[in-house]
């Protein structure tokens, strides 16, 4: 779409992957940290500003998923999903809304958060606690970035064909995958139509729109 992109992540080779799939793939810069290391991200954003300039938009897409009863929850696993899932993106929001980071005329901040942020399945208690704090945090990051025109939304997938889903435990029970595919009258999602809903909240188009929640799945929460 035009943008200069830095990306970050833990595996450098899928970053290399992700870069060279789009144009001019000389031109963006990545970097291969773990988010959850706060000093590493702290280093890497102030790295890319001196190369690329300021900051216009964030996407936070990190994160990871599990179907796990109750009875299976512990404070370790809470602890875990939290670090990646929640921690992580405030301390990269913390990072990158800095007025030496974000451009002076604002940005826009994205979660990625999930249908399991605003509705229930079984299992999904631990998921959904994490999907759902990005959900409540990003309407007060809404207000208190407001005055410098930084909008901060969440956008919340169904199911989307991807690596983590098709080693999710449905995806190994035919009847199970049939089931969340009934779950969706349009279908499971693509990752592209999750980027364009990402794509549309950095643009002019949204440029009113924060402290909200675009929900791309496909009908999910229509049903």
């Amino acid at each position: 779409m035009g943008a200069k992109v830095v990306l970050l992540g833990r595996d450098r080779e899928r970053l290399e992957v992700t870069r060279e799939a789009m144009l001019d793939s000389s031109d963006h810069l990545l970097y291969a940290v773990d988010l959850t290391d706060y000093d590493g991200v702290d280093a890497v954003v102030k790295d890319a500003v001196a190369k690329a300039g300021k900051l216009h938009g964030v996407i936070h897409s990190a994160g990871i998923s599990t179907t796990l009863p109750l009875k299976l929850v512990t404070p370790d696993k809470m602890d875990l999903f939290f670090r990646t899932n929640v921690y992580g993106a405030i301390n990269l929001t913390k990072q990158v809304t800095r007025k030496a980071v974000m451009a002076d005329s604002g940005g826009s901040i994205v979660f990625i958060s999930s249908v399991m942020g605003a509705v229930g399945e079984t299992g999904k208690t631990l998921y959904s606690l994490t999907k759902g704090a990005l959900i409540s945090a990003s309407k007060s990051l809404a207000i208190e970035l407001a005055p410098r025109c930084i909008r901060v939304n969440c956008v919340a997938p169904g199911v989307v064909e991807t690596p983590m889903s098709a080693n999710a435990v449905y995806s190994q029970d035919e009847q199970l995958l049939n089931r969340i595919k009934s779950c969706h009258p349009l279908g499971l999602g693509r990752a592209e139509d999750v980027a364009n809903s990402c794509v549309f909240l950095f643009s002019d188009a949204a440029r009113w729109i924060t402290g909200t929640t675009l929900f791309v799945d496909g009908g999910y929460t229509a049903r």
